[in-house]
Protein backbone atom coordinates (compact mmCIF):
# COMPACT_ATOMS: atom_id res chain seq x y z
CA UNK A 1 0.00 0.00 0.00
CA UNK A 2 1.50 3.38 -0.91
CA UNK A 3 0.46 6.73 0.59
CA UNK A 4 0.02 9.19 -1.51
CA UNK A 5 0.93 13.20 -1.66
CA UNK A 6 -3.10 13.82 -1.49
CA UNK A 7 -3.06 11.49 1.37
CA UNK A 8 -0.73 13.57 3.57
CA UNK A 9 -1.98 16.54 2.15
CA UNK A 10 -5.45 15.57 3.33
CA UNK A 11 -3.70 14.57 7.10
CA UNK A 12 -2.35 18.13 7.07
CA UNK A 13 -5.33 19.79 6.83
CA UNK A 14 -6.90 17.89 9.87
CA UNK A 15 -6.24 19.62 13.06
CA UNK A 16 -2.63 17.68 14.45
CA UNK A 17 0.24 18.72 15.58
CA UNK A 18 3.93 17.74 15.74
CA UNK A 19 6.69 17.58 18.70
CA UNK A 20 9.89 17.97 17.68
CA UNK A 21 12.58 16.54 20.41
CA UNK A 22 15.95 18.04 20.48
CA UNK A 23 18.68 16.52 23.20
CA UNK A 24 21.52 18.00 24.62
CA UNK A 25 23.63 17.87 27.79
CA UNK A 26 25.73 19.66 30.38
CA UNK A 27 28.02 18.78 33.27
CA UNK A 28 27.62 21.31 36.55
CA UNK A 29 27.98 20.95 40.20
CA UNK A 30 24.96 22.14 42.63
CA UNK A 31 24.12 22.72 46.36
CA UNK A 32 20.26 22.16 47.47
CA UNK A 33 19.98 25.05 49.99
CA UNK A 34 17.25 23.56 53.28
CA UNK A 35 17.90 20.24 51.99
CA UNK A 36 18.27 17.24 54.21
CA UNK A 37 20.17 14.69 52.94
CA UNK A 38 23.20 14.02 51.02
CA UNK A 39 21.96 16.80 48.03
CA UNK A 40 22.74 19.51 50.88
CA UNK A 41 26.43 19.07 50.19
CA UNK A 42 28.23 20.32 46.81
CA UNK A 43 27.65 17.61 43.85
CA UNK A 44 27.40 17.54 40.62
CA UNK A 45 25.59 15.88 38.01
CA UNK A 46 25.98 15.00 33.78
CA UNK A 47 22.64 16.68 33.29
CA UNK A 48 20.73 16.02 30.21
CA UNK A 49 18.33 18.46 28.66
CA UNK A 50 15.23 17.00 26.30
CA UNK A 51 13.04 20.18 24.20
CA UNK A 52 10.38 19.58 22.78
CA UNK A 53 8.74 22.19 20.27
CA UNK A 54 5.27 22.26 19.24
CA UNK A 55 3.82 23.11 15.64
CA UNK A 56 0.88 22.46 13.44
CA UNK A 57 1.57 24.12 10.25
CA UNK A 58 4.73 23.24 8.25
CA UNK A 59 6.73 25.89 6.35
CA UNK A 60 7.51 25.89 2.80
CA UNK A 61 10.08 23.35 3.13
CA UNK A 62 7.67 20.89 5.04
CA UNK A 63 9.09 21.73 8.88
CA UNK A 64 7.34 23.21 11.85
CA UNK A 65 11.29 24.23 12.89
CA UNK A 66 14.57 23.50 11.52
CA UNK A 67 16.19 20.81 14.34
CA UNK A 68 19.30 22.73 13.32
CA UNK A 69 17.77 25.81 15.14
CA UNK A 70 16.58 24.35 18.08
CA UNK A 71 19.94 22.32 18.80
CA UNK A 72 21.61 26.09 18.51
CA UNK A 73 19.68 27.71 20.96
CA UNK A 74 19.97 24.41 23.22
CA UNK A 75 23.49 24.21 23.41
CA UNK A 76 23.46 27.67 23.60
CA UNK A 77 21.34 27.89 26.80
CA UNK A 78 23.41 24.57 28.35
CA UNK A 79 26.57 26.37 27.82
CA UNK A 80 25.62 29.22 30.19
CA UNK A 81 25.54 26.10 32.90
CA UNK A 82 27.83 23.98 31.97
CA UNK A 83 30.92 23.21 34.36
CA UNK A 84 30.01 25.79 36.49
CA UNK A 85 28.61 26.22 40.22
CA UNK A 86 24.97 26.30 39.67
CA UNK A 87 24.69 28.11 42.81
CA UNK A 88 26.93 31.24 41.56
CA UNK A 89 25.14 31.81 38.79
CA UNK A 90 21.86 33.74 38.22
CA UNK A 91 18.82 32.87 38.81
CA UNK A 92 20.23 30.37 41.26
CA UNK A 93 22.52 32.12 43.43
CA UNK A 94 18.60 32.95 44.89
CA UNK A 95 17.11 30.25 43.80
CA UNK A 96 17.55 26.70 44.96
CA UNK A 97 19.15 25.12 41.60
CA UNK A 98 16.44 21.90 41.54
CA UNK A 99 15.99 20.25 38.51
CA UNK A 100 12.13 21.63 38.22
CA UNK A 101 13.65 25.09 38.43
CA UNK A 102 16.40 23.96 35.93
CA UNK A 103 13.60 22.84 33.35
CA UNK A 104 11.68 26.07 33.89
CA UNK A 105 14.80 28.09 33.51
CA UNK A 106 15.45 26.29 30.17
CA UNK A 107 11.90 26.68 29.05
CA UNK A 108 11.64 30.84 29.44
CA UNK A 109 15.26 30.91 28.36
CA UNK A 110 14.58 28.59 25.00
CA UNK A 111 10.85 29.94 24.89
CA UNK A 112 12.65 33.86 24.53
CA UNK A 113 14.65 32.36 21.64
CA UNK A 114 12.57 29.85 19.82
CA UNK A 115 8.57 30.78 20.14
CA UNK A 116 7.28 31.73 16.83
CA UNK A 117 2.96 32.50 15.76
CA UNK A 118 3.12 29.06 14.85
CA UNK A 119 5.81 26.69 17.06
CA UNK A 120 6.49 27.14 20.57
CA UNK A 121 8.63 25.13 23.52
CA UNK A 122 5.98 23.21 24.92
CA UNK A 123 8.30 20.75 27.29
CA UNK A 124 11.84 20.72 29.03
CA UNK A 125 12.77 17.71 30.65
CA UNK A 126 15.66 17.35 32.39
CA UNK A 127 17.87 14.14 33.15
CA UNK A 128 19.88 14.59 36.68
CA UNK A 129 20.99 11.12 36.17
CA UNK A 130 19.84 8.44 34.36
CA UNK A 131 16.79 7.17 36.70
CA UNK A 132 15.34 10.87 37.58
CA UNK A 133 13.94 13.13 35.63
CA UNK A 134 11.46 16.04 35.52
CA UNK A 135 9.56 17.80 32.71
CA UNK A 136 7.79 21.10 32.61
CA UNK A 137 5.39 21.39 30.16
CA UNK A 138 3.56 24.47 28.71
CA UNK A 139 -0.01 24.93 30.54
Amino acid sequence: MTVTAEALTQQLARAGQFALTVTVDFAAAHRLMGYEGNCARLHGHNWKVIIEVTGARLNGVGMVLDFKAIKAAAREAAKTLDHYYLNDIPPFDTLNPTAEHIAVWFFVELGRVLDTEHARVSAVTIWENDTSAVTYRAG
